[in-house]
């Protein structure tokens, strides 16, 4: 097993048909529950992990029902249509209720399939920003344990440093890559496709709670061209809202590598108080 932190945080124990147990990391906590990211990495572990597994994946959409409480918890994966080269998976994360039934936290869904090599390209393409080591590291604030488990890098739209409500955007454009070293893999860049901060706290300038209430992932890279990419590598992450309303607003997302390969596009729907 790897002694690294985010692999210690998504290991799961078979626990019969299409089960696995898991328990929460201090390492990734949030404000309230563990940091979604890596929520999303273990429920993809889950299928990764299942012994029926076809291909890799393609798209994996997460609900998050309630707020995951820390300690254990059990991860259901079942693969409900096998195709030729497709496969449809719905997962679930369950948690005791105060009744001691099991209460679902967490449900998805995630398409694996086998990649075949076709004539492609990429029509979103890498913006042209300063490199890595032209921009400058900022300390990651200490409100919640995961920031400490990432580095990032702001080029444009960073946390506003004063909450004056004169926001006036919802851009940011970072470099991102784990504090400590890491083999990018489909699991890593799963967590880093959640890694921007709420983007009412940039466009409002306002801090106010906000929370991810589901959010798609779609890999445009397979495991072996991660597996290229040198240990410790930078991803270009891209993020930006295009509508905030009655609470809620969206989030779209790009990760590029420093190669300027699109690796995954990301979409959220967030939820927002006053």
């Amino acid at each position: 097993m790897s002694t690294h932190v985010f692999d210690q945080a998504i290991a799961l124990t078979p626990d019969g048909d299409h089960r696995f147990r898991g328990a929460t990391s201090p390492a990734y906590a949030n404000m309230v529950g563990p940091f979604g990211g890596i929520t999303a990495a273990t429920v993809l572990n889950a299928v990764m992990q299942h012994p029926s597994l076809l291909g890799e994946p393609l798209s994996l959409t997460i609900n998050y029902c309630a707020a995951v409480a820390d300690g254990a918890f059990t991860v259901t994966a079942l693969p409900m249509r096998t195709n030729r080269s497709t496969q449809h998976w719905t997962v679930a994360v369950t948690q005791p209720g105060a009744d001691g039934s099991e209460d679902a936290v967490v449900t998805a869904t995630v398409v694996t399939a086998v990649r075949r090599d076709t004539w492609g390209l990429d029509d979103e393409t890498m913006p042209e920003v300063q490199k890595p080591d032209q921009v400058q590291p900022v300390p990651m604030p200490e409100f919640s344990a995961w920031l400490k488990r990432y580095e990032m890098r702001p080029i444009e739209g960073s946390v506003p440093p004063v909450w004056d409500g004169g926001g006036t955007h919802s851009r940011t454009r970072l470099w991102l890559r784990d504090a400590e070293p890491r083999q990018l893999d489909l699991a890593g860049i799963t967590g880093y496709a959640d890694a921007f901060f709420p983007r009412v706290w940039l466009r409002r300038a306002r801090f106010v709670p906000a929370g991810t209430v589901s959010m798609t992932v779609y890999f445009h890279a397979g495991g072996a061209e991660l597996a290229r990419c040198p240990v410790g590598t930078w991803v270009l992450g891209q993020a930006r809202a295009q509508a905030f309303r009655n609470g809620f607003f969206d989030q779209t997302a790009q990760l590029w590598s420093e190669n300027g390969r699109i690796l995954v596009t990301t979409h959220q729907i967030v939820y927002y108080k006053e």
